[in-house]
């Protein structure tokens, strides 16, 4: 993948030029779902078949939030969290692959990506309130029940088992963009010519505007976010950024994101934002989080490695990094 721009941090957003094409139009609506927000653009023969193709794709979340959610207390995710320590868990294929996928993408980042994630204790504060990092032994603790391979599966009869009691898993830096993918699966399966599905900035595109152009991502500085200085074709594709714009603490005059290292249990400092660009939204959302943890040489150095993935890495002092398939137009 080439990518002919200059990128510091993502700002997404949509631009719709000329008239429309063969009486298409673009219908768009934002809502909340999976606990964030959510926007969805498609290209319709007109806005009722189009809110109609909106209300299909909301629905697929749904269905997929019903079984990967650990806050539903009747979903599959649940219920594995609920049994840790006690038995197995049969569940639905969907997830098993899902869990299976998790455990590949932590193998390949050594651990930095880890849905066990969720087994951690919230020591760390990024409301505002914490004026000194925890003791050591209290993070040793804390990211004690941590480790993928720790999860048993039985792929012969379908179950999930957390051997450790109190151990949990979590789909926060992946669950959006599987959500992505599949709503963007059913759409082109029911024929929706375009669109975009934007999970809070985990973002995946298929089809061209209904003026036949491509959809765009638009590129900001991270010191000013909100003003766009150029734009990049999305075609076919992923996108997924994670940043520490708005969530972090300052100790000791370092500043810590609020993306914590499982493996260690300390926040992760160094890095400002990391995008990934990838066919699917859930490897971007993976891997975003996980470059982010792994530091920019060696995150860098492992997207490298990894064939139709692009990461572009914004580091503490704003210098702007990127991987080998990424070529920066300076003109």
């Amino acid at each position: 993948m080439r990518i002919f721009t200059a990128l510091f941090c993502i700002f997404f957003s949509l631009l719709t030029y000329g008239q429309a094409r063969q009486n298409l139009v673009t219908v768009k609506k934002t809502l909340k779902l999976m606990g964030t927000r959510f926007e969805i653009t498609v290209v319709a023969p007109n806005e009722e078949i189009g809110y109609i193709n909106i209300h299909e794709a909301v629905s697929e979340i749904e269905r997929i939030e019903k079984i990967i959610s650990s806050w539903d207390k009747d979903s599959q995710t649940s219920l594995i969290n609920k049994n840790a320590g006690i038995k197995p868990v049969k569940v639905g294929k969907e997830l098993f692959d899902i869990i299976e996928r998790s455990i590949k993408i932590s193998e390949l980042t050594d651990g930095a990506f880890d849905i066990t994630y969720a087994s951690m204790d919230h020591i760390w504060k990024f409301d505002g309130t914490m004026d000194k990092a925890p003791t050591e032994a209290e993070i040793k603790k804390s990211v004690s029940k941590i480790g993928y391979k720790k999860i048993v599966l039985d792929a012969e009869n379908r179950t999930v088992y957390l051997p450790v009691k109190g151990m949990r898993i979590g789909f926060g830096a992946i669950g959006k963009g599987y959500a992505a993918d599949k709503a963007k699966e059913l759409l082109v399966s029911k024929d929706v010519k375009g669109g975009i599905i934007n999970a809070s900035g985990d973002l995946t595109t298929w089809g061209t505007k209904v003026t036949g152009e491509k959809w765009l991502v638009g590129i900001a500085n991270p010191l000013s976010k909100d003003r766009v200085f150029s734009w990049l074709p999305v075609v076919e594709s992923s996108v997924a950024t994670s940043g520490n714009y708005e969530k972090y603490i300052v100790l000791n005059g370092e500043k810590y994101s609020h993306i914590i290292d499982p493996r260690t249990g300390y926040p992760t400092r160094g890095i400002n934002s990391v995008s990934i660009f990838a066919k699917q939204a859930e490897l971007c959302d993976a891997l975003a989080t996980a470059v982010f943890i792994l530091g920019r040489d060696v995150g860098l150095h492992m997207i490298n490695q990894i064939d139709g993935v692009e990461a572009v890495v914004v580091d503490g002092e704003n210098k702007v990094h990127r991987s080998s398939g990424i070529v920066f137009d300076t003109n």
